[in-house]
C-alpha cells in the first residue's frame, strides 16, 4: 500500500499502526488473525490484495477465499522449519490451480546462497521453483538484486525505488549463469526456446517474458521473487511482475467454470458484522455488471437486495455506486447470503462454483456468559461468530447441558473469547469440556422394586421384580417384560419402562449406565392405589437397589485418531501418544505427500483434549489430526477412582 502511494507511509505490527491488522485481537497479538482486503492502484490498473492469516489455525479465511483470486503471493522466509508450512499452503494453491508467486522475505537478513536455499524449498513445490532474481552481495550483506529476466541490476534503497546499477564482474558471470538456468525450467514447456538454448542463441526477451506468463497462468512453474516487506524493498518489481504476469478476471473466470451470460455472478468469500454498518459480504465479482439496490440470489436459496457497495480499503466505508466484473467489494445487508455462496441477479439460483468445507475442529472449551442475562446475547453473537468464520463451530451438549465452542487450536479459541467481549460485548467464563463417561455392569440380578405410600384419600403403590442383566459392549439398553398372569397390568409397563430409564440416568458410580438389558419379570398392583406415577417410582427405585450390586464398571470413550506430521517429527509423536494411554496402530507415509507421515491410534477421549498443543509444538504449527468415536472401554484401579472422585466433587 506505501508502495503504490495509497497511504502515506508504511505501517508496523510491533507498533501497532498497520493497515491490514487493525482490530484489537490482531493488534494485542501482533498477529493477523483473520482476513484483510485493501484495493490500490498500480500504473493505471486496480489491485485488491487479501492478506490471509499465516497461522494454520486461522486458515479457513485463506481457504475460503482462494479460489476466486486471480494469483497468490505466497510469502516466506529461508527457514527449514516453516517448510511443512509452505507446503501445506503451496498444496492448497496447486490443487485449485491459482497461479502462484513466491515471495522470499527478510532477504537482508539471509545466511545463505541463494541456489542453497532454493534447494531447501523446492520439495514444498510439486512444480519447479524458478528463481526470477538473485542477491547482490557485499561485505556478506545483500545490497540489491539482478533481475534475471530484464538482465538488470538494481541496488535497494529503504522505503525508495531501487537504483539502476551497471552489471559486471562476479555479478555478471552470476547472472549469466542464474539465466541460463531459469531458461532451462521455462524451455521444459517451449520447444522453441529448447532448440534456441541447445543452439546457443540468445532467445528474444519479449518471448521469455511471454513464457514466464503462460507458464505461470497455467501452474507449471512458481516464479521466486525476493524482497525486504520491512524496508519496501523488493515490493515494486513484485508489483510488476503481477501486472505483466498474472492472469486477470476473464482466466479466472474459465477456471472457475462461469458461464456465459449477461447476469452478475459472484463469489462471497468472507462475512463480517461490523458494530454500526450491520453485515458485510466481501464478494468477488466473477462477471456482469453489479448496481446498488440490485437483488442476489444464492446457490442455497438466499435472497437479499443490496442496501450498498462500499470499496474494500480496510475500513469498507467508501460508497461506491456500481461494481464491474474483477471488482472486490463489500456488499451491505444480504442477511440471506452466507460465506462460500455463489450470488447471482438472474431469475434462477446460480450454480454453485465452489465449495469449501470447514477443516474439522481439534480444540474444544465449554463456555458460559459471566451474566445469566447474557445468555440470549451470546447465543446470537456466537451465531454471527460462526457466520463469520465457519471453522468455529457451536454444539450443544444435551448431556452435561453445556455450551461447547470447538476451533482450529488454542489461539483460535482465546480470539473468539475476545472476540465476543470486545465486539458483541459479552463476557464468557470456560472450562475443559465434559468427557462422555459411561458405566456399565458386570454382574447380573433380580431386584424388586416397592413404592408404596399412604397419605390421605388414594394412596401410591407399585411394586415390580426386575431382571438386571450386562450387555454385549455397544448394545446399549434394552426393556423387555415376561409378566404373566397380570401381575402388572398392561397399561402400566410403559411407565416401569420410564422409570427403568430415569434409574440408568445417573448410576451408583456417578454416570450413565448403558449396555444394560433390564425385564420386568413379576409384580403386584392395587386396584386402587396404583397409578403411572407409582410404578414408574417403583422402578426406578429397583434400579437403584439394584446397580450397585451388579459390580458397576467406569467406561470411557475411545477415538481412532488420525495424526498427518512431518516425517522427521514421528518420533516425537509417537512418544507424545504413548504419554496420553494412546495405543498406536501402525503409521505410514501420508499418501501424495513427500516428507510426511500418518500416525493411526486408539486414544481415550479425555487424553485428547490439548493433544493438538503439543502436536502443533512437535511440528512447527504443521501437524493435524482428525478423530472419530470407536468405542467405550473400561476404566479400573486408581485411573477409575480418581475420575469418579474428580466428577463428585465437580457436581
Amino acid at each position: 500500500m506505501a508502495r503504490t502511494s495509497a497511504i502515506p507511509r508504511a505501517g508496523s505490527v510491533d507498533a501497532g499502526t498497520s493497515v491490514g491488522d487493525a482490530t484489537p485481537e490482531a493488534r494485542h497479538h501482533k498477529m493477523t488473525v483473520g482476513l484483510t482486503a485493501a484495493t490500490t492502484s498500480f500504473m493505471g490498473d486496480s489491485y485488491t490484495f487479501l492478506d490471509c492469516p499465516g497461522s494454520v489455525e486461522f486458515a479457513h479465511d485463506m481457504r475460503a477465499a482462494l479460489p476466486a483470486v486471480d494469483a497468490a503471493i505466497v510469502v516466506c522466509e529461508a527457514d527449514e522449519k516453516k517448510l511443512p508450512q509452505l507446503q501445506i499452503i503451496l498444496r492448497e494453491l496447486e490443487e485449485l490451480k491459482v497461479p502462484r508467486f513466491l515471495f522470499l522475505n527478510k532477504i537482508d537478513r539471509a545466511n545463505k546462497r541463494i541456489r542453497e536455499t532454493l534447494a531447501m524449498l523446492q520439495p514444498a513445490s510439486r512444480v519447479p521453483l524458478v528463481l526470477r532474481q538473485i542477491p547482490i552481495w557485499k561485505d556478506e550483506l545483500i545490497e540489491g538484486f539482478v533481475d534475471l529476466a530484464l538482465e538488470r541490476a538494481f541496488i535497494y534503497r529503504e522505503h525508495k525505488a531501487s537504483e539502476v546499477i551497471a552489471l559486471e564482474g562476479g555479478d555478471l558471470d552470476r547472472e549469466k549463469e542464474a539465466r541460463f538456468s531459469m531458461l532451462e525450467k521455462l524451455a521444459d514447456h517451449d520447444d522453441a526456446l529448447m532448440e534456441q538454448l541447445l543452439e546457443d542463441v540468445q532467445p528474444p526477451r519479449d518471448a521469455v517474458f511471454d513464457d514466464l506468463a503462460r507458464e505461470l497462468r497455467e501452474g507449471l512453474i512458481c516464479p521466486v521473487l525476493l524482497g525486504s516487506a520491512a524496508r519496501e524493498n523488493g515490493v515494486l518489481r513484485l508489483m510488476k511482475a503481477l501486472r505483466h504476469e498474472a492472469p486477470g478476471i476473464a482466466e479466472t473466470a474459465k477456471r472457475l467454470g462461469v458461464p456465459e451470460s449477461r447476469d452478475v455472478l459472484g463469489y462471497v468469500f468472507k462475512t463480517l458484522h461490523s458494530q454500526h454498518g450491520g453485515k458485510l459480504s466481501l464478494t468477488r465479482l466473477l462477471a456482469g455488471h453489479l448496481d446498488d439496490g440490485a437483488t442476489l440470489q444464492s446457490a442455497s436459496g438466499g435472497l437479499g437486495r443490496i442496501s450498498g457497495i462500499l470499496a474494500v480499503s480496510g475500513a469498507y466505508d467508501t460508497k461506491r455506486a456500481s461494481a464491474e466484473a474483477g471488482d472486490t467489494v463489500a456488499l451491505a445487508k444480504l442477511d440471506a447470503i452466507k460465506t462460500g455462496d455463489t450470488v447471482s441477479n438472474g431469475k434462477t439460483p446460480p450454480a454453485a462454483l465452489i465449495a469449501i468445507e470447514p477443516t474439522p475442529p481439534v480444540l474444544a472449551i465449554s463456555i458460559a456468559a459471566v451474566d445469566r442475562k447474557d445468555d440470549v446475547k451470546l447465543g446470537q453473537s456466537m451465531a454471527r461468530l460462526h457466520e463469520e468464520d465457519p471453522s468455529l463451530v457451536v454444539v450443544q451438549n444435551a448431556k452435561t447441558h453445556d455450551t461447547v465452542l470447538w476451533g482450529q487450536g488454542e489461539m483460535h479459541l482465546r480470539v473468539a473469547g475476545e472476540r465476543l467481549r470486545d465486539r458483541f460485548g459479552v463476557k464468557v467464563t470456560s472450562h475443559p469440556p465434559g468427557i462422555g463417561y459411561q458405566e456399565t455392569i458386570r454382574k447380573p440380578i433380580t431386584q424388586r422394586g416397592r413404592h408404596k405410600k399412604q397419605s390421605g384419600g388414594h394412596g401410591q403403590f407399585g411394586d415390580v421384580v426386575l431382571d438386571i442383566r450386562p450387555l454385549p459392549r455397544g448394545d446399549g439398553f434394552r426393556f423387555g417384560e415376561k409378566v404373566v398372569g397380570g401381575a402388572v397390568p398392561r397399561n402400566y409397563i410403559p411407565a416401569v419402562e420410564e422409570g427403568v430409564v430415569d434409574g440408568l440416568a445417573r448410576g451408583p458410580l456417578g454416570f450413565p449406565v448403558t449396555d444394560v438389558e433390564v425385564t420386568l419379570t413379576d409384580g403386584s398392583y392395587h386396584s386402587v392405589d396404583s397409578s403411572d406415577l407409582a410404578f414408574r417410582t417403583a422402578a426406578r427405585v429397583g434400579l437403584n437397589e439394584g446397580l450397585p450390586q451388579c459390580q458397576p464398571v467406569l467406561l470411557e470413550p475411545i477415538h481412532m485418531v488420525e495424526i498427518v506430521c512431518p516425517t522427521d517429527a514421528t518420533a516425537k509423536i509417537n512418544a507424545i501418544l504413548s504419554a496420553r494411554r494412546g495405543q498406536i496402530l501402525g503409521f505410514d507415509t501420508r499418501e501424495g505427500w513427500s516428507g510426511w507421515d500418518c500416525v493411526r491410534a486408539m486414544m481415550p477421549e479425555a487424553e485428547i483434549g490439548e493433544l493438538i498443543v503439543e502436536l502443533r509444538s512437535a511440528t512447527a504449527g504443521a501437524g493435524s489430526f482428525t478423530r472419530q468415536f470407536d468405542h467405550m472401554a473400561e476404566v479400573t484401579g486408581r485411573a477409575a477412582d480418581q475420575i469418579i472422585a474428580a466428577h463428585q466433587h465437580a457436581a
